[in-house]
């Protein structure tokens, strides 16, 4: 489903592929967060949160915002998501763990949440390679149409995962 987004770089396939970047993206996606404050966020020890941003900061899927003053005359550094991440596409790039990163992040995040008050829906399809790409492009559609949408003053925040995956236990 990456239609029109370009090749990830290396390095920036690298960076995406871990559970914890990707959470932090998440956190820093509509508002900027300090080191600290992710680090609290994600119950991490806020120097291992510091290396994982600094990683995203060098790849240019965080940029820091101006510092500002903090506790007993330190001074912060807030830092916000770029969406650059929704630009590119990772498969190309010769980087495993891309797909594991991205779920894992997904299994961390909804186990926060109240599952009933999540949507959750599952589908059983056969398709045949045109129906196969046919559902993505759909799907890249509506995708592309939301997260180009501007943030709504007073919205809620949620986020979408989205599976698509060949279903081997009904084939066997």
């Amino acid at each position: 489903m990456a239609t029109n987004r370009r090749p990830a770089t290396e390095a920036e396939a690298r960076a995406l592929a871990s559970s914890v970047r990707l959470r932090i993206l998440r956190l820093c996606l509509d508002q900027a967060l300090t080191n600290k404050e992710i680090a609290d966020r994600l119950g991490a020890n806020p120097a291992t949160t510091l290396h994982h941003v600094r990683k995203l900061v060098e790849t240019g899927f965080l940029v820091a915002e101006p510092s500002r003053p903090g506790p007993r005359g330190s001074t912060e550094i807030p830092y916000r998501a770029t969406g650059k991440s929704w630009e590119m596409d990772v498969r190309e790039s010769g980087v495993t763990g891309g797909r594991t990163a991205m779920l894992d992040a997904f299994l961390e995040e909804i186990r926060l949440v109240d599952i009933e008050e999540g949507s959750f829906t599952r589908l059983g399809l056969r398709l045949t390679p045109e129906g196969h790409a046919e559902l993505l492009e759909r799907l890249q559609e509506v995708f592309e149409d939301f997260a180009h949408r501007p943030l709504p003053p007073g919205g809620q925040a949620y986020s979408l995962f989205l599976a698509l995956h060949k279903d081997v236990s009904r084939d066997a």
